[in-house]
């Protein structure tokens, strides 16, 4: 018999003087948190500070030592953990799909344990690999082993959504990503986030990530809550030097009106360059081989722009050559300013810009990467 759902929806979790100890060591102390019913929010902090600790305790594979946690007013103490764990979504950074099912099988692996029969599992799972940008056709009956870095973190994100849970719990879902594809899922989620509407705690590293994603922002420390508010409260007025140093963007942008942007451009890797004369079903195969999940796309040495994997696998036309379908870049020169060029990519919402001199390509600049460099 399916299992009956805890929660329809989370109107709050609160965390009341949770603490765990390992040995003599504290890895939680004393954490209070209101996490409000509908938004994201982000749990960042040096390593160790305790937020993977915290996010284990919301779903009960860590058991607090003191401390209630109350998810909608319950006790999770006193619910089953099995119940809970089915209305809580988890997503992780190695992502761990079970190599010897297909992809199908993964996503469905809850709705078949909760005794869903064959045709409303393969109907659950067609939606959501749609939903999460992975056509059905070309991905069901395909293994892990077969799928991108990038496509096996949306299959994680897919089975996560399963059972359409209320509470998503995300530790480092996109830290082992190479910048540009870190970048084009977090656009993606940002999408994923307003449609599904759905309470998220989200632990990351970076705080570029977590001023991008965020509706709030908790700043972990030794395992003890150091501040917690919007993105803005943490810049204006941040409580200690250590919220500071993570979030100051003064600081960070203080040199940067005597940078250039061929002082700060990345190389661009091969592995990114695409002809324009290939069609989108050659571009697909070749995109997953190499894993990357966008192309810049040149044509006779010169510049045609990007594409990305999630609007090739979208064509109508199975196969238009890549030179009909590129979507343009910005082009910096090696002498402009880094200042003016992350304004004119932020106004435009653009993560990447090409840095040319004349037709030669001189490298790429990556708007996270650059802010990283600053630091």
């Amino acid at each position: 018999m399916p299992t009956q759902r805890l929660f329809e929806r989370i109107d709050s979790i609160e965390l009341q003087r949770v603490s765990k100890k390992y040995g003599s060591r504290y890895a939680v102390e004393s954490l209070e948190l209101t996490i409000e019913g509908g938004e994201l929010l982000i749990l960042i902090g040096p390593s160790g500070s305790g937020k993977t600790t915290t996010l284990r305790m919301i779903n009960r594979m860590t058991k607090p030592d003191s401390g209630n946690i109350l998810i909608n007013g319950q006790d999770i103490m006193q619910l089953d953990p099995v119940r809970l764990r089915r209305n809580i979504g988890y997503v992780i950074q190695n992502i761990g799909l079970f190599p010897h099912m297909t992809i199908g099988e993964n996503v469905g692996l809850v709705p078949k344990l909760e005794g869903w029969d064959e045709k409303r599992t393969n109907g659950r799972v067609r939606h959501l690999l749609d939903f999460v940008s992975l056509p059905p056709e070309q991905f069901i009956k395909r293994y892990p082993r077969q799928l991108s870095g990038g496509q096996q973190q949306r299959v994680g994100l897919a089975r996560a959504l399963a059972m359409d849970p209320p509470l998503l719990l995300m530790d480092e879902p996109f830290g082992a990503l190479d910048p540009i594809l870190r970048k084009q899922l977090q656009k993606e989620f940002l999408e994923i986030k307003k449609e599904i509407g759905r309470t998220i705690v989200f632990i990351t590293h970076d705080i570029e990530e977590a001023l991008r994603l965020g509706d709030r922002i908790a700043i972990m420390d030794n395992g003890r809550l150091v501040q917690v508010g919007a993105p803005e409260d943490l810049i204006f007025d941040p409580v200690n030097d250590l919220v500071s140093d993570i979030v100051d963007s003064e600081r960070k942008f203080k040199h940067m009106d005597m940078l250039n942007v061929k002082d700060l451009m990345t190389p661009l890797d091969a592995k990114y360059i695409l002809d324009g004369g290939m069609n989108a079903c050659e571009a697909v195969e070749i995109m997953k081989d190499r894993d990357i999940d966008i192309g810049i796309v040149f044509e006779n040495g010169m510049l045609a722009g990007k594409v990305e994997m999630i609007n090739l696998l979208k064509c109508e036309d199975e196969r238009p050559f890549l030179r009909d379908i590129t979507k343009p870049m910005k082009v910096f020169a090696l002498r402009d300013s880094v200042a003016t060029a992350l304004s004119e990519m932020k106004m435009s919402r653009e993560h990447m810009a090409m840095v040319m001199n004349a037709d030669t390509v001189c490298g790429i600049l990556v708007s996270d990467e650059v802010l990283l460099k600053l630091i």
